[in-house]
């Protein structure tokens, strides 16, 4: 079997097309007589660090950016392109291109969420820098801090949260920062990166992503302040920020979890939180910049608010239950499949389902409150009659379909012409007893309930 074409060849000194490239061979020399603590865009673009980049973006698939060029595009301008890219990156020329504006409906359908896709080759570009500067920062990262972290998880910062409530700490300061990832201040940014990154080129490299530009609509508006969501960089960057956060949290001795911009700092008393609150907002527009969005931020119990999708019960030892925000974003999810499944096989619909349901449920699996699971079961099961009822349209239909699933005749007659809406019918007796819970069990539904008994005895 032939080898496969390596993506990132040796270089050449070709200069591609449209991506601000000059330098010469004897600048990339020149640079190698650089201390270690120069020489990381070196590190960079060293062949196995690109590979790595390289298989992780193409793994990672994502949209084109404003070049249009896909991940399966990126191979082939690889290997004509990359010799003169390398030499642009180590010769301090190259110049990143704008992003391109995405809007994606927020959770709940509350505004839009404002995404910045960069194009594939600047992706790459961010993927290799982050190989290279994760290593220097994440091992001084706070204990308390679990965003985009590795062997660091959501469900690891819900268990401890829990745990501090168990304490006894049963109030929480929940922080909501204002449009963070659009609000964060470049030269603030920047000096934090730079106590670590001594390579002029990086720097410089990592301020040309910031400011590179976002285009919309054809026009490109200038990039003054934000890390755009969507680029590899990006929660690195957010994190080396807000690690001042966790440093100062830290040095106060509070008992706090913070995953990206999400931070709840748990205390003993409201009186206590309300100070917290104060004295963490002035810090944060102090040193880093940054605002607190007071409509979203509280001090509260711990039941009363959610972190992470999930919430608590009020008990003396509280256990973890789905937040219900995270109930209805399922049941809206789900609502598209059922819109889309009117006209289909039952089967496919299930099929389609199961995807959403798996994920949802291996995220949700350490709640020790099942009634959620049920309640749902129920009605996933109940919108699937929907669609059976509806389909079957006419009442010589229903009352034959009825009776093939082992009602009476009488009762599927009468059934059939009750003369009420498929939602009523979908939870009355007789589409119980025609589709119980062992037909659709038959059919591959997922039950959360299942799932999670499942889950639970198998941890």
């Amino acid at each position: 079997m032939a080898e496969k074409p390596d993506p990132i060849p040796e270089s050449s000194g070709r200069n591609p097309q449209g991506q601000g490239v000059g330098a010469s061979n004897a600048a990339a020399k020149k640079d190698e007589t650089r201390p270690a603590e120069q020489s990381l865009m070196e590190e960079v673009v060293e062949s196995k660090n690109m590979r790595e980049a390289y298989r992780k973006v193409v793994g990672n698939r994502g949209a084109a950016g404003i070049d249009e060029m896909t991940v399966e595009g990126l191979k082939p301008y690889l290997k004509t392109e990359w010799p003169a890219i390398k030499e642009a990156l180590l010769g301090d020329q190259y110049r990143p291109r704008p992003v391109r504006r995405v809007e994606i409906p927020k959770p709940g359908g509350k505004g839009v969420r404002k995404l910045g896709i960069p194009t594939v080759v600047d992706r790459l570009i961010q993927q290799a820098i982050l190989q290279v500067l994760d290593p220097i920062f994440d091992p001084g990262f706070s204990k308390s801090s679990y965003g985009f972290r590795k062997g660091r998880s959501a469900h690891q910062a819900v268990l401890k949260a829990c745990d501090y409530v168990r304490a006894g700490n049963r109030w929480v300061v929940d922080l909501d920062l204002e449009k963070f990832f659009d609000r964060v201040n470049h030269d603030v940014l920047m000096s934090r990166v730079a106590r670590k990154v001594k390579d002029k080129r990086v720097l410089r490299l990592i301020r040309g992503y910031l400011q590179a530009g976002i285009m919309d609509g054809g026009l490109v508006e200038p990039s003054r302040e934000g890390t755009p969501q969507g680029g590899p960089l990006s929660p690195l960057l957010s994190n080396i920020l807000l690690d001042e956060l966790d440093k100062e949290l830290e040095r106060r001795g509070h008992s706090f979890c913070r995953y990206a911009d999400d931070c709840n700092i748990y205390v003993a008393s409201q009186r206590a939180g309300e100070r917290v609150k104060e004295s963490v907002t002035a810090f944060l527009a102090k040193r880093l910049k940054l605002k607190i969005n007071e409509e979203k931020s509280a001090v509260d119990r711990p039941w009363k608010r959610k972190f992470l999708g999930y919430t608590l019960t009020a008990e003396g030892k509280p256990r973890l239950k789905v937040a219900p925000e995270s109930e209805s974003r399922l049941k809206a999810k789900l609502k598209d499949i059922f819109r889309r499944g009117r006209g289909r096989n039952l089967q496919r619909v299930i099929e389609e389902m199961k995807l959403v349901l798996v994920g949802w449920m291996n995220y949700f699996s350490l709640a020790g409150v099942r009634n959620v699971f049920e309640r749902l079961d129920e009605w996933i099961r109940r919108r699937l009659r929907v669609i059976l009822w509806r389909q079957w349209k006419r009442t010589y239909t229903r009352a034959k379909r009825l009776m093939a699933r082992g009602l009476p005749e009488e009762q599927a007659w009468k059934s059939a012409h009750n003369g009420r809406g498929p939602w009523w019918n979908a939870g009355a007796t007789h589409m119980n007893l025609a589709f119980p819970k062992a037909f659709f069990d038959r059919l591959g539904l997922v039950s959360l309930l299942d799932r999670h008994l499942c889950l639970v005895g198998s941890s």
